[in-house]
């Protein structure tokens, strides 16, 4: 990953055509920082996909969007002062770290994801579960970054946000083929 505006606006380009359906907003931005929130409904209760979410981030989570591709893997210690890491051999990230857990309802993580930490800008990204109208569970990916930056971060936000829509239906993805009957399609 590089740490380039640049960078940034060519991968949002890429990304604006995956056909991603996350219900997905900028809440807002500004020169040094943004808001946005994603959400998802998966047919599975609370604690399944708690479980997913914390115990199986590797098997979920895009290996495009890690520093090391399909040579690294990904770890949630779901635990105040726990690591959401990736690590492939001498090479090791902490992406976040967690701050507050509250299992089957809210993950809190803090820092920069991806080229933000190397901007200097961070954030608190929470992971909301809830029971959904209609069945199932509403997860919601809420991230709030900050910082000084020489760039401007309002620029950045919409970038982020399908990124972190891409984050979230890997998850959804995942869920949805777990609660899939045998034999039915995915």
């Amino acid at each position: 990953m590089r740490t380039t505006t640049g960078m940034l606006v060519t991968l949002g380009l890429l990304l604006a055509g995956t056909g991603t359906t996350a219900v997905a907003a900028v809440k807002d931005s500004a020169k040094d920082g943004f808001t946005i929130e994603n959400e998802r409904v998966v047919p599975v209760d609370a604690a399944t996909a708690w479980r997913a979410l914390v115990e199986d981030v590797d098997r979920w989570w895009p290996k495009d969007h890690t520093w090391w591709g399909a040579a690294s893997t990904l770890s949630i210690q779901a635990r105040a002062g726990g690591c959401f890491c990736e690590v492939a051999g001498a090479q090791q990230a902490q992406h976040l770290t967690v701050t507050f857990v509250d299992p089957n309802k809210t993950l809190r993580m803090i820092g920069g994801l991806g080229p933000l930490q190397g901007m200097g800008v961070s954030g608190a990204l929470e992971f909301r579960l809830a029971a959904a109208e209609a069945g199932g569970t509403r997860i919601t990916l809420y991230y709030r970054a900050g910082g000084y930056s020489s760039d401007d971060l309002s620029k950045i936000a919409p970038v982020v946000d399908r990124v972190q829509g891409l984050q979230l239906e890997g998850l959804a993805a995942y869920l949805r083929q777990r609660a899939a009957p045998a034999g039915r399609p995915r």
